[in-house]
């Protein structure tokens, strides 16, 4: 940690030779991504914390880093707690911190390239009521010190055919170009890096777990557009078949063409856009608007090929997860199984069936009390043996030219206690109640929020985290607008109309710090379902992951003869699907999983 205490002491001395009292530091790119390059990791540069979500403030005498619940243990193993503060998200705000501990008169510093609007029009205000002046810095100052600074990835792009896509990018433009004309508008500046990989069927490798490329957009009311990448990504080959009617620019000159489109009518999503790109507009002269990036919603729609695709990839990944389980079914026993060998070894089975392209995110390999922490990242200082009588659970996925997957299973290695079955069976009967559920059209993922949860609000528990986030197409696992979660505060997108095509997860959980953790989830297609005497249409889901659910984790008595009924036909389908695909030992355990439960 020397390294870290020279880092941020490089740091608090150019904010000196700037005439900063302080610096904002957001775990963001210039995209406003969830994942970033390594370019982009700045906040691990500078403390150490290797987490997804996070942020730091750094003034001359004290620093502070800001966690939210899931990273509470892994801040402590990675992040010196000599030289930073930890505080934790939601309830510690970084921009009162910093006020809390300025005085009137001081200029704290951050880079508009990694704001959104929102943040530093209220960040703004917030500090100026204190007369604390927040200042924009054109070169970002942890950039100035971090001297061997990777570059931004130069991999090359490449094309998402149309047999995996469904439709043309050209098609795609059309209907972003029929939504600027509905809006009387000639322009939408596109940032977020999976709405432009799938507005023009585009892949790429520079973001680890999501199948991007760094890159910028302007897409017209008349169907072309602009993309700005950089040169040496793009061949011949993708060009052409982008068409005369897309404009290649180097992604340099990005910045200069934003101020280009003066007396223009821009659209701007003010979630996906920094702050850098809503002020160089203006100072060009354009005309703005707000609204939400139309390609979310369309690309959140799932059409029939992307479906289609969606199927094979969860078959291929459910075929590589029954391998790893009848695996692991002995090989737990035997005690030498680590957290870290388990999840090189279900990697190695998703890597069998020719097709994986990357992880998904991180695989979640935690056993006993690891897994009472639903976001833990397993390292070699916390890696815990899997032992008899405690609980593993593993949430994981996979990337494939045709789908994204995600599926979490909690098994037990030997028996369990009459708790974890309680439990268990608990967030099961909920996990069902999502799986079954018929809504009328116009219902919200907010509306739903409850029936996973239902079960365990009856014995006095609940999970502190979402039911359901949306998933992509061969993009980012976790993609909205939709969530099935609880309306308000901290879950953006409980509130967003489920429409057919969609795909959710369903992953309710229970997790008793310091003892155990739970969580079974399955993929949701929302479709549409017919409904004797219904007064409107109709939605509901089709389970998409076809993986078995540990019996001996169930107490039966606690299940319904529907409950049994789902479970039963879930395990029958399982069972059916992957046994094609399975040696005579691995059919054997497949057989002895999925046999009926009988209430």
């Amino acid at each position: 940690m020397s390294s870290h205490r020279q880092r941020l002491g490089a740091l608090r001395t150019e904010l000196a030779r700037e005439n900063l009292n302080g610096f904002f530091v957001p775990l963001t790119d210039e995209h406003m991504s969830e994942y970033v390059g390594a370019y982009a990791c700045r906040l691990e540069w500078l403390t150490g914390f290797a987490g997804s979500a996070g942020s730091a403030v750094v003034l001359q005498s004290l620093a502070a880093i800001f966690v939210d619940g899931r990273y509470t243990i892994q801040v402590k193993e990675q992040v010196d707690p000599e030289l930073w503060d930890y505080k934790s998200l939601p309830a510690d705000d970084p921009v009162e911190w910093a006020i809390a501990n300025l005085k009137a008169g001081d200029r704290i510093g951050y880079d508009p390239w990694l704001a959104s609007i929102g943040w530093e029009k209220q960040a703004r205000r917030r500090l100026e009521d204190h007369k604390i002046s927040l200042v924009a810095v054109s070169n970002n100052s942890i950039d100035q010190v971090w001297s061997d600074r990777p570059l931004p990835s130069q991999a090359p792009v490449f094309i998402q055919p149309e047999h995996l896509a469904g439709k043309t990018s050209e098609q795609k433009r059309q209907e972003v170009a029929s939504w600027l004309e509905k809006r009387q508008a000639d322009t939408l500046v596109l940032t977020a890096l999976d709405s432009i990989a799938w507005l023009f069927n585009m892949r790429g490798s520079d973001v680890t777990c999501t199948p991007v490329a760094l890159a910028f957009a302007f897409t017209h009311k008349d169907g072309s557009a602009d993309l700005f990448i950089d040169p040496v990504k793009v061949d011949d080959t993708f060009k052409k078949a982008m068409g005369d009617s897309v404009r290649f620019h180097d992604q340099a000159v990005f910045p200069e063409a934003l101020k280009q489109l003066s007396g223009k009518s821009v659209v701007i999503d003010p979630e996906r856009t920094v702050a850098a790109i809503a002020s160089l507009l203006r100072e060009g002269g354009a005309h703005l608007f707000s609204d939400r990036d139309p390609v979310v919603l369309m690309k959140a729609i799932k059409n029939h090929t992307e479906i289609e695709g969606h199927r094979q990839a969860q078959l291929w990944d459910a075929v590589a997860l029954a391998k790893f389980f009848c695996w692991l079914s002995d090989a737990a026993l035997e005690g030498d199984v680590t957290e870290l060998s388990a999840a090189e070894k279900l990697l190695g089975f998703r890597q069998e069936s020719g097709h994986l392209v990357d992880l998904s995110f991180e695989t979640i390999s935690a056993a006993a009390a690891h897994s009472a922490i639903p976001h833990y990242r397993v390292t070699e200082v916390s890696n815990l043996p899997l032992k008899k009588g405690e609980i593993y659970l593993v949430d994981s996925g996979g990337q494939y030219p045709n789908g994204t997957t995600d599926v979490t299973r909690t098994v037990i290695i030997g028996t369990p206690t009459a708790e974890m079955k309680q439990r268990f069976t608990l967030v099961l009967k909920g996990h069902i109640a999502l799986a079954t559920a018929v809504f009328p059209a116009g219902t919200s993922g907010g509306q739903l929020d409850s029936f996973a949860r239902q079960y365990l609000w009856q014995a006095g528990v609940d999970y502190a985290h979402g039911t359901g986030h949306g998933v992509g197409s061969f993009l980012s696992v976790h993609e909205g607008p939709q969530r099935i979660s609880p309306s308000g505060g901290a879950f953006a997108g409980s509130n967003e109309v489920l429409r057919a095509g969609m795909i959710l997860s369903n992953e309710p959980g229970y997790y008793k710090s310091g003892a155990y953790g739970i969580r079974i989830e399955n993929l949701l297609l929302t479709k549409p379902v017919e409904v004797a005497g219904a007064e409107k249409p109709c939605l509901g889901f089709e389970t998409l992951n076809f993986t078995p659910i540990d019996r001996n984790l169930i107490e039966v008595s606690l299940l319904s003869e529907s409950e049994i009924d789902w479970l039963n036909q879930y395990h029958h389908e399982v069972y059916q699907k992957l046994l094609p695909f399975l040696s005579i030992q691995e059919a054997e355990w497949l057989k002895a999983m999925t046999a009926p439960l009988e209430g």
